[in-house]
């Protein structure tokens, strides 16, 4: 019986690449069983040596992270079993004897105040068995930039909530300090993500729509202050619980991404799946995941404005770019993302 191990590393604040991770390992077994063969699927969770947070095995990730291929490859072989197929999903963790490894983007190597990157990441990417990257645009990048052969585009999927989502009514809303309408920014605070583009944005639209307000949702951070103090109707919401998101989407009247980069863009999917109109930059992984039935803007604050003056214009075309949108967010599923991962898993494994 072939042996998949799904291998990850616990972070402290999780993500879009977290929730990624948990909704392919769920689904792992089932996706492999859809496709024949009888396979053993475990769960490998590595944390630091130090980390009050849960997993399986403690490792000095820190110390890996900046080590040379050869000592990666032996802790590699202890910590794996011996056999199994190991797909990876933090470069971060030591490269396996057979793998496949995830690609989310270039982030680490392209801006500064985000992770460095992995010292051996590059010459591990060329070794796996397969890479598989969650859009065209990541792994268009990949194959320009390292070299890699026929790296595998399988795009994120969604949690069914957003296309079931009721917005939150007007006593849900005042817990967080809001009222309608809205322009909701989701998201952290690195460069890539682009909030100076968004804060100007704001300052030129805010004088000609009074009745809209601005809130940003991500954990608090210096540089969100910064940016949006003083501005006018500008709510800093923090971090915001998983069961109240997908409500607060759809209770906005349009989720803005102004990002530089992004590997895929799950904030933009989220918004369209609720029926919430989405501005969006024209960059990264966004017009690939956006298509038409977004608004797609230039990364500027003369862009962002103008686009959010659209949104909030009321024209009529308006209605049919978000019928357009939740059509097209409801086809990212994650079993059909668990479903090619076991394509890919049944061929390396078959190879």
């Amino acid at each position: 019986m072939p042996t998949l191990v799904f291998a990850t590393a616990a972070v402290e604040a999780p993500g879009g690449a977290q929730g990624y991770e948990e909704a392919v390992a769920a689904r792992a077994a089932g996706a492999l069983a859809a496709i024949g063969g009888d396979w053993e699927v475990r769960r490998l969770v590595a944390r630091s040596i130090r980390s009050p947070l849960s997993g399986t095995h403690r490792l000095p990730l820190g110390r890996l992270a900046r080590a040379g291929s050869g000592i990666r490859s032996r802790t590699g072989r202890l910590l794996y079993p011996r056999g199994a197929l190991v797909h990876r999903t933090s470069l971060e963790l030591p490269p396996a004897p057979l793998e496949v490894v995830t690609l989310h983007d270039l982030v680490a190597w392209d801006w500064p105040d985000e992770s460095p990157p992995v010292r051996a990441a590059v010459a591990e990417l060329t070794r796996a068995a397969a890479v598989v990257c969650v859009s065209a645009h990541t792994a268009g990048l990949a194959v320009d930039r390292f070299g890699l052969r026929d790296p595998v585009v399988v795009p994120n999927g969604l949690d069914r909530a957003f296309l079931d989502a009721t917005p939150l009514g007007a006593q849900d809303l005042a817990r967080w300090g809001l009222r309608a309408p809205f322009v909701l920014h989701l998201g952290g605070v690195s460069a890539r993500k682009n909030l100076a583009a968004l804060a100007e944005g704001w300052g030129l639209l805010a004088p000609d729509h009074p009745d809209v307000s601005l809130a940003l949702a991500g954990t608090p951070h210096p540089r969100r202050h910064e940016l949006f103090a003083g501005m006018p109707r500008t709510h800093l919401l923090g971090r915001v619980p998983d069961p109240d998101l997908p409500g607060l989407v759809a209770a906005a009247s349009v989720v803005v991404v102004p990002s530089l980069d992004e590997g895929f863009g799950l904030p933009a999917l989220e918004a369209m799946a609720t029926g919430t109109l989405v501005v969006a930059a024209r960059a990264g992984a966004l017009p690939e995941v956006v298509g038409r039935d977004g608004i797609l803007v230039d990364p500027t604050g003369p862009g962002v404005a103008e686009g959010l003056g659209w949104a909030l214009s009321g024209d009529s075309s308006l209605a049919r770019l978000t019928a357009a949108a939740r059509t097209r967010a409801a086809g990212y599923t994650w079993e059909r993302t668990a479903a090619g991962h076991a394509a890919v898993w049944a061929a390396v494994a078959g190879g």
